[in-house]
């Protein structure tokens, strides 16, 4: 079973901004907020708590939607490890079996119990336009919209994560426009939580479409709530790469994250140690694929061997115990104080 894919070939090429080139020539002034913020919001430019305690993801991507099984243990482990977040992949039923409202509802309680804030998101739209059977993302909206009983009143505790990876290589000028709508339907449907976008080109941005949209997509936002997230495989190779795009969205003060990373795939060998170093400096938040359960050229990204917390891989070690890893920089949101 193709579980995901989270990079491109190896002749794909980068495109950065210049710094004379900001995701917006001038950086606008946010306006009002359309809903109060009730948890999880946007601040100037920082994920930050209902209380305005900053918020900075440290944490793991868990295949809930393939391994229901395994998730009550892996979220109590990866607490253990020392994570404070775990990215949990779902499923609207268009590639696998949808988790419904009741399946969400026990996955939200289960990173409650566990101290842990639970990013959702659904894996469907993964390379739509170009992944045969992935969905757009207003399907994606239908989904959230679906199960959003399962949501409502954990805006402290849930981040919504609208699609996974929603766009490869092909209409990728769409992404914008199709991001923007999603978001309306939530807001509209009554959901306030804080969003999270992901880029297109399997997540990775190689085009540079997110980093010059982002500032219209958050604008469009009615609750001015949406965090950015940047997914680096293969294409972040290099120190230079990896500072130039993290930098583009912190010097124009837009919420961001790297929502899913490797130290290695098959389409280039990642910088994973400039990933951890400068995301610690910026204070940036990162969800590291994944807890297990990969297969294909993908198994090697298994932070642990068999979902076993006792037997980390070399990039479990290296993400939980190593420089600027989980253990040392990790903090508990402060909800659960």
């Amino acid at each position: 079973m193709q579980f995901h894919v989270p990079a491109l070939a190896t002749t794909v090429s980068i495109f950065l901004l210049a710094p004379s080139q900001p995701l917006s020539a001038v950086v606008g002034t946010t306006q009002a907020h359309a809903h109060a913020a009730t948890g999880l919001h946007v601040k100037n430019g920082r994920l930050v708590e209902k209380n305005g305690a900053d918020f900075v993801f440290r944490g793991v991507n868990h295949s809930h939607a393939w391994h229901p099984d395994r998730t009550a243990r892996a979220l109590s482990d990866l607490k253990g490890l020392g994570a404070n977040s775990v990215r949990i992949v779902l499923s609207s039923g268009d590639r696998w079996t949808k988790n419904d409202t009741a399946d969400v509802r026990a996955v939200v309680s289960g990173c409650k119990a566990n101290r842990l804030i639970c990013v959702l998101e659904v894996h469907d739209t993964t390379g739509y336009g170009e992944q045969t059977g992935a969905v757009s993302l207003s399907r994606a909206a239908d989904y959230w919209i679906s199960v959003r009983d399962a949501l409502r009143g954990q805006e402290s505790h849930v981040v919504v994560n609208v699609g996974n990876e929603p766009y490869g290589n092909n209409n990728t000028d769409r992404w914008a426009v199709d991001t923007k709508a999603a978001i309306a339907r939530l807001r509209a449907a009554g959901l306030h939580h804080a969003l999270m976008a992901d880029g297109p080109n399997w997540g990775q941005d190689w085009s540079g479409t997110m980093q010059r949209q982002a500032r219209s997509v958050f604008d469009a936002d009615p609750d001015h709530n949406t965090v950015f997230s940047v997914h680096m495989y293969g294409v972040y190779n290099s120190a230079d790469k990896v500072k130039s795009y993290l930098d583009s969205f912190t010097r124009v003060k837009l919420p961001f994250v790297v929502g899913e990373f490797g130290y290695y795939h098959p389409s280039g060998d990642t910088d994973e140690d400039t990933i951890m170093a400068r995301t610690k400096a910026a204070r940036i938040g990162y969800l590291a694929w994944s807890w297990s359960g990969n297969s294909g050229e993908d198994t090697h990204l298994d932070l642990s061997n068999h979902f076993d917390a006792k037997s980390l891989t070399p990039w479990g070690k290296r993400l939980f115990n190593g420089a600027n890893g989980i253990r040392q920089t990790a903090k508990e949101a402060t909800v659960y104080h």
